[in-house]
C-alpha cells in the first residue's frame, strides 16, 4: 500500500492514517497546549478498517505521520462465498479477487451487482453497491 507523509497537526476527524501499519479512520483527537519547555501534543485516536479494533496514538504536532493512498475501484461481484465474502472481478484489469463484504452491506451485495471496492494493501473491501444488473 503507497503512503505519503502529513503533519499531526493537519490531521482532522474522518481521514485516514496508518497505525501499527493497519490502516485506520481517525474517529478521534484531542490536543493539549505546549508548555513552558514543550511541545503541542495531539492524541489520536483511530478505528482499524480492516480489524475494527480501535488504536490510540500520542504525537506531537510536528511529528509526521504515515497517510494511506486508499485506492477505489469498479468491480462486479461473480460470486458470494459465505456471508462476509465475495469473488469480484475488478472492471479495469479484469482480475479476479476476493474482497471483504462489512456488516452494512450484509446480505445486500448479490452476483453481477457492480461495487465500489477500495484496495487495503492485502485487503480488498467493499464499500458501496453501485448498480444492480
Amino acid at each position: 500500500m503507497e503512503v505519503r507523509y502529513e503533519e499531526v497537526s493537519s490531521m482532522k476527524q474522518g481521514r485516514y492514517v496508518m497505525m501499527d501499519g493497519s490502516p485506520c479512520e481517525i474517529v478521534g483527537l484531542d490536543w493539549s497546549a505546549p508548555g513552558k519547555h514543550g511541545h503541542a501534543k495531539y492524541r489520536l485516536t483511530a478505528m482499524d478498517m480492516i480489524t475494527g479494533s480501535k488504536k490510540m496514538g500520542i504525537f506531537t504536532s510536528h511529528d509526521k505521520i504515515e497517510v494511506p493512498i486508499i485506492e477505489k475501484k469498479n468491480a462486479q461481484v461473480l460470486n458470494l462465498i459465505g456471508e462476509d465474502k465475495a469473488q469480484i472481478m475488478d472492471l479495469e484489469t479484469y482480475e479476479n479477487l476476493e474482497a471483504d463484504i462489512p456488516a452494512e452491506l450484509k446480505g445486500q451485495v448479490q452476483p453481477n451487482y457492480g461495487v465500489v471496492y477500495w484496495d487495503l494493501g492485502a485487503k480488498k473491501v467493499i464499500k458501496q453497491i453501485r448498480s444492480k444488473e
